[in-house]
């Protein structure tokens, strides 16, 4: 086996980025994570109605409610925080 050392891939991985090259085989995608992105499930009970106005919205946009509730949660959140 053929020992390369990390200081080597290091440098290879670094420019060979910067000069838009493929990087694939250097990187473990299996280990790969988005730092903030965790994801937790939570349950929410809303009333039909709600429901009814989130599904016509979702349909209006072409998109799934969930995305809907995230997108206005998310804006919300960025608003109240920025």
């Amino acid at each position: 086996m053929l020992f390369i050392p990390k200081r080597y891939i290091f440098y290879t991985v670094k420019f060979g980025f910067d000069n838009n090259e493929d990087i694939s085989e250097y990187l473990d995608f299996s280990k790969a994570r988005r730092p903030g992105r965790e994801q937790k499930r939570v349950n929410v009970d809303f009333p039909v109605w709600m429901i009814q106005s989130l599904d016509k919205e979702a349909d209006r946009l072409g998109i799934a409610r969930q995305a809907v509730i995230k997108t206005w949660i998310a804006d919300r959140l960025e608003l109240i925080h920025s």
